[in-house]
């Protein structure tokens, strides 16, 4: 292509996002909205006032990342940009295009710019399918102001786009719609006769569309999907709930086990544990399972609050957990997951404590401080004479020679004696802990005080002798 030809394609007029209308196309695309006041919800960006609103119809729209789950409106605002902006829209999809698509694109735009100075708005559909390095092909146009990016993504824009291309765009979060939003976009379906299903004359009832809206997790191309199956299985021309359950079938859960859904999830469930809550902890290890989580994923967590968020509060946690996992091993599934159940309530329904982790903690920080502290020479292994004669086990005593099992001795290295790294809690079995901690604190009190009387008789007695020789 030469010059001439390259300014020719340049300087093209927008490109639109296959706007024409398709009577044969499904009703989520039919419906899709035109304008931002068909657009239903996400109204903390696109109400009046709002940023995304603003900069949309002043057509003062630079990079940006619309950053929600499937259904929100993503794409539709792309196409409301489209048709708004003054700029050149170029729509790309990182799924069906690749880098090559790109590299052309960028040289259009910079000779669209040399040639008038008119922008170029790119479309970058699933930007996080693009790996980092094949992100970087974007970075050098958009801070050379060549284009102007907009990416669309149902990943946490934080680990799935480039650092450096982040920082140059804003990021707009768009939320699940809500079960209304939901029911307001199928009820306008229903009542357009152009887009929609307003010509077939359906009667629905409302609680069949309140199941839809429930169902469809907040994405309104899928209950849009359902209504439309609906309306082809409707009897008499109307919906009723058990219609509306036929076409729903079975909802397959929002879940992505590779995504940002799989970490909210557990972190869900641990912190329901964490917070002594058996009904929050049951509901979010349902939720996993039912996505398709692996359970011994879920039992290598239990394992991990039973350690780090009850300890020795109650010592059982670890055993049930660890028996929930091989119970599950040896069981599988459905059977398998009510021994994670059990686990589940036992750690939320324990008295919790994580001094154990803190004392782990800063006993790891100490280590690195101090890594060349030396062993006391009485708790060293002494298996040769030699060790022997250099006072390798010297002075120690063995605390079953005790009555009581137990001889107040140091164990730390000289620099860090006195040190406490664990402090029991008041909770459950920690309650018991400290208040041996406490008995044996008094023992080693007594036996210090009783070695200070003795170097002071001793003392005295060094004095006498002294005194008799003068």
């Amino acid at each position: 292509m030469d010059e001439l030809e390259l300014f020719e394609e340049a300087t093209q007029a927008p490109v639109a996002l296959g706007d024409g209308f398709d009577p044969d196309a499904p009703l989520a695309a039919r419906m899709r909205p035109r304008t931002l006041d068909e657009f239903v919800g996400q109204e903390h960006i696109l109400g009046p006032g709002r940023a995304l609103r603003e900069l949309i119809e002043r057509d003062e729209v630079g990079s940006l990342i619309l950053w929600g789950p499937p259904g929100t409106g993503k794409t539709t605002l792309a196409r409301i940009i489209a048709e708004r902006t003054k700029a050149v829209f170029v729509p790309f999809s990182a799924v069906t295009d690749g880098v090559p698509r790109v590299r052309e694109i960028l040289r259009e735009a910079e000779a669209r710019r040399r040639a008038g100075g008119q922008r170029t708005i790119l479309f970058c559909d699933e930007i996080h399918r693009f790996n980092k390095a094949q992100q970087d092909a974007f970075l050098p146009h958009v801070e050379a102001g060549t284009i102007s990016l907009i990416g669309a993504t149902t990943e946490n824009p934080s680990f799935e786009v480039n650092g450096a291309l982040l920082s140059r765009a804003r990021v707009f979060v768009l939320e699940p719609l809500k079960e209304e939003h939901l029911e307001t976009i199928m009820r306008r379906a229903l009542a357009d006769a152009e887009r929609g299903l307003g010509g077939r004359g359906l009667q629905v009832d409302d609680d069949a569309l309140a199941l839809i809206a429930r169902e469809a997790d907040g994405d309104a191309r899928r209950a849009l999907n359902a209504l439309e199956t609906a309306a082809t299985l409707a009897v008499d021309g109307r919906i009723t709930l058990e219609t509306a359950r036929e076409a729903l079938q079975r909802r397959f859960a929002r879940y992505d086990k590779g995504g940002e859904e799989h970490y909210n999830l557990i972190s869900a469930l641990h912190k329901a544990v964490r917070g002594s809550d058996p009904q929050g902890a049951l509901y979010w290890l349902a939720r996993m399972l039912d996505g398709g989580e692996d359970p011994l994923y879920i039992a290598r967590r239990l394992v991990r609050i039973a350690v780090e968020d009850i300890g020795l509060a109650d010592p059982q946690a670890l055993q049930v957990a660890i028996a929930a996992r091989d119970a599950y091993h040896f069981l599988g599934s459905p059977e398998g997951d009510l021994a994670l159940a059990e686990a589940a309530v036992f750690l939320a329904t324990a008295p919790k404590s994580n001094r154990l982790y803190i004392a782990m903690g800063r006993a790891m920080a100490a280590a690195r401080e101090t890594p060349a502290e030396p062993v006391p020479l009485h708790i060293r292994n002494a298996p040769t004479k030699l060790m022997k004669e250099l006072g390798y086990g010297r002075g120690y005593r063995y605390a079953f020679d005790s009555e009581d099992h137990y001889v107040p001795q140091e164990y730390l290295p000289e620099r860090l004696r006195g040190t406490t790294f664990y402090t029991p809690s008041e909770f459950g079995f920690e309650k018991r802990i400290g208040e041996r901690l406490a008995w044996w604190a008094e023992r080693r009190r007594e036996a210090e005080a009783k070695e200070g009387r003795d170097e002071e008789r001793g003392a005295k007695g060094s004095r006498s002798t002294d005194e008799e020789v003068d």
